[in-house]
């Protein structure tokens, strides 16, 4: 196994906008080279949703089908988000969703098929700038951490989702912003209702997860 160093990863800040807005972002994005994740996957896949949006939620990384098509949560885990959103009555279209990882980790599966592999902490710490941007410019009510690899991101690697899951805690002090959202709730990842031995009861728990989030949004 090829050992990365330090230099292999320098981080992304280089490539941020000193002044960033959406717009800046996703005109700067994919020339990042921030770790290595670039050299394999298709493209950087950046956040979408309405700039100043109430709720932002963020996930680990683009799937497959986001490396592909080059947007967030459109594989079979962003179909699981889309119902448990329309089950408590939030509009896709108008919350902001994006990644902490902008590129697809992965390795090779049976076939061409691509196996996901979730990123490492060197890998969140060298696109963390990104994230960084992306809340500069937004200024939510709320975020959703959607799993670990998000909770970690923003709280850092004793966070553990099921501590804390569906309830409303604060957003830290050591993640700076320039408008800290009122409220931050971890809940798992849609992906892991696909895992679950029972996707009903999986399911039935993000949704309630994601309604208090909505009851906070009112």
């Amino acid at each position: 196994m090829v050992q990365l160093e330090q230099r292999d990863r320098p981080g992304a800040q280089e490539w941020v906008p000193a002044r960033p807005s959406l717009t800046s972002i996703r005109a700067a994005l994919p020339d990042c080279r921030g770790c290595e994740l670039y050299q394999h996957a298709t493209q950087a896949v950046m956040g979408e949703g309405p700039v100043r949006a109430a709720l932002v939620l963020l996930g680990e990384q683009p799937g497959d089908r986001e490396d592909r098509e080059g947007h967030p949560f459109v594989g079979p885990a962003g179909r699981v988000l889309d119902d448990a959103l329309e089950d408590v009555g939030l509009d896709r279209n108008e919350v902001y969703l994006t990644n902490v990882v902008k590129h697809f980790r992965y390795k090779p599966g049976p076939g061409k098929r691509r196996m996901h592999e979730p990123p490492g902490r060197v890998h969140v710490a060298a696109c963390g700038p990104w994230l960084k941007a992306e809340f500069a410019t937004l200024k939510p009510t709320g975020v959703v951490l959607l799993g670990a690899t998000a909770g970690k991101a923003v709280y850092g690697s004793k966070f553990r989702v099921g501590e804390v899951r569906g309830t409303l805690v604060d957003w830290p002090d050591s993640f700076e912003v320039t408008a800290p959202p009122d409220w931050v709730l971890p809940t798992t990842h849609p992906s892991a209702v696909l895992r679950a031995d029972d996707r009903d009861a999986a399911y039935a728990g993000l949704v309630a997860d994601l309604r208090v989030a909505a009851e906070a949004l009112r």
